[in-house]
């Protein structure tokens, strides 16, 4: 079979404001358990390489 796949280049956007700042609020919203998650992660790892012995103040900067 052939490639039939074809390159498409968007140049603009028509959408009405109302629904822009409608779906940037909805983005936000879902930035929040994102962030949740990420945090929990990070803290998790931190947690566990505390635990294990391993020195964390290498990673920290001085600061001026």
């Amino acid at each position: 079979m052939e490639n039939d796949s074809q390159n498409v280049i968007i140049t603009d956007i028509k959408m009405p404001f109302f629904s822009m700042v409608m779906f940037m609020i909805k983005w936000v919203f879902a930035i929040i358990p994102a962030a949740i998650i990420l945090a929990a992660v990070i803290a998790i790892l931190v947690v566990g390489a505390s635990m294990s012995g391993i020195d964390l103040s290498s990673f920290m900067h001085a600061l001026p």
